[in-house]
């Protein structure tokens, strides 16, 4: 899923309508009402998905919090004997496997979550073989089809009513904050950090 501009943008799709509507066939920035930063979850053994729509920047504070906001509100409850938690995610983005900045707010969130994380990123090229890819995000896209993203609203309502035939249940929710793009790492962090790489691929584990 990527970022989109809200508002009177064309989108891709059909939907039955009374009369044509006429909007702009080119994402022009400064035609926007603002961005819209989707953000997903799923979760394989229950089947299903949670989106965090952002208003700010992609960044790896933004990921993180979708992560905690995700254990506070569904994570903790579902899996409460749970002594770690597997992510499964791509390579780049605001999650890099590459940056340190996603690693120091990782062990922020693991801290104040009270419980440890494991990241597995997927090398590079093979991002489609994480199974968001064709379980969530594919639906989540068709869902959205065909209808003018007038506000961050409707964007939630039609997230929220993404289904399958197989049970997928998505739950969305908007994001407000604020996020600072071009931090640095903290002075020692990593002489100081307690993150552990796998001896077997550690460059993504």
């Amino acid at each position: 899923m990527k970022k989109k501009f809200i508002g009177n943008f064309y989108r891709d799709g059909k939907r039955y309508c009374t009369q044509a509507i006429t909007v702009y066939d080119h994402d022009f920035n400064t035609f926007s009402d603002g961005i819209v930063i989707p953000h997903g979850i799923y979760d394989l053994k229950r089947n299903e998905g949670y989106i965090t729509l952002g208003t700010s920047k992609d960044t790896s504070e933004f990921c993180c919090d979708c992560i905690k906001y995700w254990w506070e509100n569904y994570g903790k409850e579902n899996y409460h004997q749970a002594s770690s938690i597997l992510v499964l995610a791509d390579g780049g983005g605001s999650n890099s496997s590459r940056h340190y900045i996603f690693k120091e707010d990782l062990q922020k969130l693991s801290n104040e979550i009270g419980i440890e994380i494991r990241m597995a990123h997927y090398p590079p090229y093979t991002s489609k073989y994480n199974p968001i890819e064709h379980r969530l995000f594919c639906h989540v896209t068709n869902a959205c089809k065909g209808t003018v993203f007038s506000s961050i609203d409707v964007v939630k309502s039609l997230v929220g009513k993404t289904s399958t035939s197989t049970g997928l249940k998505v739950f969305s929710t908007i994001k407000n904050k604020v996020y600072a793009t071009g931090r640095k790492v903290r002075e020692n962090f990593k002489e100081n950090m307690k993150i552990v790489f796998d001896d077997y691929l550690g460059k993504w584990n």
